[in-house]
């Protein structure tokens, strides 16, 4: 499992590795209230799992709390080379001397721990280690052992960094060493690594992959596994021209419709009857029988929806083409789930004759308001 770097960041921070401090959002609106607990100027940076962010343009910096909100509404809920932005991490901006990269990995050859250093971090640390491998360090661990101080001096001695980082450098590498084996991480990587005044280091960024078979014994964990999942739902959905947004990690409910509008009057009605939508789903414009099965699918992907509402207006899209297509995907939901569909427009009445050979496995709605009661009756049992 890989960590979004938000996640990295807070599992850094509680294990002792110095950090910058920031805040997560994953609304515009919210940046203001949020932002208030930090100090300016800040960084605005998407939290998606590519490299290259930062050139991609998914990290901006924001002299003022208008410019956040500026940045945020640029950058959320938009594609970043192909993965969808849900949320942001807006951090201090960090003054320091040097860019390092540090990170600790499994190696498998070895059978233990290994230390990768380099006194020249940041986004071209691909290309140092291809040109530069000489500036590349590396020291295992022996995991009867554990981390001693002349690693640190050893890593700064090679590298050509002052010694008087040693201790700074040591107490990072036990904490960060620390939460890698108690996670059972994969990989625990910083790039960059801040040299700071006063031989102090920071944590800029953060990457983390956690072996999946100690998932069992990591439970808190697994609500990040949770994020992540709902990231790879995003660009599930993105292969096949569909827009896929969480909204509550704890809603049961999903909804898929052909456009915004419909989708916030969907979820208005929904929460005003007491009701948590889990995520969403923007079809677009004349989605064929292939696309909506494929929309049935990916929603129900995410485990916590057991209530799907299709609401539905057949203009471009053809009435009696969602029907096929709903119909398709009915093999692939999990038992126990509810599917509610409510038709409009073009081809109505061929859509609903097709439902209605179909027998009970879509409950068919004549409205939105209609739709949200067949909902709360389900959910109650009724």
């Amino acid at each position: 499992m890989k960590l979004m770097e938000y996640q990295a960041r807070e599992c850094f921070e509680r294990y002792g590795v110095p950090v910058m401090k920031g805040v997560v959002v994953d609304d515009p609106s919210k940046v203001r209230e949020k932002v208030k607990a930090l100090t300016f100027p800040v960084v605005v940076k998407a939290q998606v799992q590519i490299g290259g962010r930062g050139k991609a343009g998914g990290i901006r910096f924001a002299e003022t709390v208008e410019e956040a909100e500026e940045i945020s509404a640029e950058l959320l809920h938009r594609e970043l080379r192909g993965l969808m932005v849900d949320r942001l991490m807006i951090v201090e901006k960090a003054a320091g001397i040097q860019e390092c990269y540090l990170s600790i990995v499994l190696d498998r050859s070895a059978k233990c721990p290994c230390i990768i250093f380099s006194a020249k971090g940041g986004v071209d640390i691909e290309e140092t280690a291809s040109k530069e491998p000489e500036a590349i360090v590396r020291t295992q661990i022996d995991p009867f052992v554990g981390v001693r101080r002349y690693m640190a001096s050893y890593l700064l001695s090679r590298t050509g960094l002052p010694l008087e980082l040693a201790d700074s450098l040591f107490d990072l590498l036990k904490n960060l060493y620390r939460f890698f084996v108690e996670s059972d991480a994969m990989l625990a990587e910083i790039n960059p690594l801040l040299i700071c005044e006063g031989n102090s280091l920071l944590a800029l960024d953060g990457k983390v992959d956690v072996d999946d078979s100690a998932l069992y014994r990591q439970p808190q964990l697994l609500p990040y596994g949770e994020a992540v999942r709902r990231e790879e739902l995003a660009a599930e959905a993105q292969k096949y021209g569909l827009l896929y947004i969480s909204v509550d990690g704890e809603g049961d409910i999903g909804v898929v419709s052909n456009g915004s509008g419909m989708l916030m009057s969907s979820m208005d009605l929904i929460s005003g009857a007491g009701m948590t939508v889990g995520a969403v789903m923007d079809l677009g414009g004349g989605a064929a029988a292939d696309k909506i099965k494929e929309a049935v699918r990916i929603m129900f992907l995410n485990r916590k929806l057991r209530y799907l509402f299709l609401n539905i207006f057949g203009g471009i899209t053809r009435c009696d083409e969602v029907v096929r297509g709903v119909l398709a995907g009915l093999d692939g939901i999990p038992p126990e789930s509810t599917l509610i569909l409510r038709l409009e427009g073009t081809n109505k009445e061929k859509g609903l004759a097709m439902l209605a050979e179909a027998g009970d496995s879509v409950i068919s709605v004549d409205g939105l308001a209609a739709g949200v009661e067949a909902l709360r009756g389900r959910r109650n049992g009724k």
